[in-house]
């Protein structure tokens, strides 16, 4: 289990959000809402649990401590794919650390789903994914032409993994803007 955050800085995370209700604001949306998911997961016994940070020798506390691996350089697919490189024979999950509803159940529906199906996703709201979780059954370049941060990525992606088998679990929303804060 793969947690993708930034490293939580005044100024550089939820930039988006930030316009709208402040950079400190954001900042701790930031931190608390990865504060909580990194919490909840390293508790749960069930997975193994790294906290892959960008950028890469950020360095920072949080309550919990999690091993830390460095996301690396390039987009987000090329980030995520480096991730799972680190385990070529065995099932990764990524999971993005704006996604206050999410936790230990949704990883473990992602790991279940992998019983029957190559790649799981968890829809966001905007038409993107919260979480992707992998099988060793992977394309070579899943990530090929996706329009990250749009209403496109998850479509994009899901194309790569055409000839799949895929499982979609729970639509959640990822929190970008103040209205995203808003309807939560």
């Amino acid at each position: 289990m793969i947690v993708f955050a930034r490293a939580p800085r005044l100024g550089a995370v939820k930039r988006r959000l930030a316009r709208d209700i402040g950079e400190r604001g954001a900042l701790r949306f930031h931190r608390c809402t990865l504060t909580r998911l990194a919490r909840a997961l390293s508790a749960d016994r069930r997975f193994r649990t790294l906290l892959a940070v960008t950028p890469d020798r950020a360095d920072f506390r949080l309550p919990v401590r999690l091993p830390r691996i460095a996301q690396g350089h390039g987009d987000l697919g090329r980030r995520m794919q480096r991730a799972w490189a680190r385990f070529p024979r065995g099932r990764v999950a990524i999971i993005g650390s704006d996604i206050p509803d999410a936790g230990p159940s949704d990883l473990a529906a992602a790991f279940r789903a992998l019983g029957r199906a190559d790649v799981a996703f968890g829809p966001a709201e905007d038409g993107g994914y919260w979480l992707i979780a992998v099988s060793p059954r992977r394309p070579a370049r899943p990530f090929s032409g996706v329009r990250w941060s749009s209403e496109h990525a998850l479509a994009d992606t899901l194309a790569n993994f055409r000839g799949r088998r895929v499982a979609l679990l729970r639509r959640l929303r990822d929190v970008d803007t103040a209205a995203d804060l808003a309807k939560l």
